[in-house]
């Protein structure tokens, strides 16, 4: 500041006096202006109590979004860990399945190749291994086989697992197409959520069989079993047949771009806010040394 006082003694030399009087009297028209809108800025009132309800509802659904993907991860955490746990048995009142999704299970039974049907497009949850060799990123289907229970007069669908839609065809695989009892482990699924506008299924005579989404309750009405639904896992694959092992453990989980979304709203507005009431005046300006030195 003194330097700036001296800059400011020396321009009043060069400056000549009715020029210097002009900014002086500049400064004297303009203080009552800052001086309102200082008092404004101090005093806000019901408007600015109202505005700013907006950074402070962005700042809470911000925070709300920490303890969302908090909540998100301890459940895909959970989920995982459902998977890797020992296998049960089937439970005999299969209503009682729902309660065990993610869980793995051991199978007893035979599979009815005659109603094979097919939920496409797919691609392969694993890069390699099972019982056809992995086509990389490559589109292909996942097989879903009735699966009539050993000793239950019960009939299940098993997801056997993907193949590239080049083998799709059972007749192109006949080596996998395994024929009499078989002990199976695989992990429970239930019904998988539509897409919004995705198809039901498809109706036309070429594609019947076809599913887009795991639609277990449609599926299993056209298969005649019972809306129960298993992943055949990967150790359990025949040779010659499907990849199994395509259980999917993912959840939707957008939170942090939501996290960062509203605490930048909130910051933003806040500081929009800011500027409009609590800003404070200036530093001192050129306008007030000449004030202080025409006295």
């Amino acid at each position: 500041m003194r330097s700036f006082g001296k800059s400011a003694a020396f321009l009043r030399l060069l400056v000549p006096r009715h020029l210097w009087r002009n900014c002086v009297r500049e400064e004297q028209t303009q203080a009552p202006r800052l001086t309102k809108a200082l008092r404004k800025k101090q005093t806000f009132g019901e408007s600015g109590y109202i505005l700013l309800i907006v950074p402070f509802a962005t700042f809470c659904l911000g925070t709300w979004q920490v303890k969302r993907r908090r909540w998100k991860l301890d459940l895909i955490a959970d989920l995982e860990e459902r998977t890797q746990s020992p296998p049960v048995e089937l439970p005999l009142d299969l209503s009682e399945v729902s309660k065990l999704e993610y869980r793995p299970v051991i199978l007893r039974g035979e599979f009815d190749h005659s109603r094979e049907m097919y939920i496409s497009p797919r691609s392969n949850v694993l890069k390699e291994g099972g019982g056809l060799v992995s086509a990389g990123n490559q589109t292909g289907t996942n097989v879903v086989t009735p699966f009539k229970l050993s000793g239950r007069d019960e009939t299940i669908l098993v997801n056997r697992g993907w193949v590239p839609n080049k083998l799709a065809d059972a007749t192109l695989r006949q080596e996998g197409q395994v024929k009499g009892e078989v002990q199976i482990k695989g992990i429970v699924r239930t019904q998988e959520q539509r897409a919004p506008f995705m198809p039901k299924t498809m109706t036309d005579t070429k594609h019947l069989g076809y599913w887009l989404y795991r639609d277990v309750e449609a599926m299993a009405e056209y298969a005649g079993t019972a809306p129960v639904f298993v992943d055949q896992d990967l150790k359990s694959s025949f040779s010659g047949g499907p990849v199994g092992g395509q259980t999917r453990v993912t959840l939707r989980n957008e939170h942090m771009s939501y996290i960062i979304t509203w605490y930048s709203l909130s910051a933003i507005t806040f500081a929009m806010w800011y500027r409009r009431y609590r800003r404070p005046p200036p530093p001192n300006s050129a306008f007030d040394y000449v004030r202080k030195t025409s006295k």
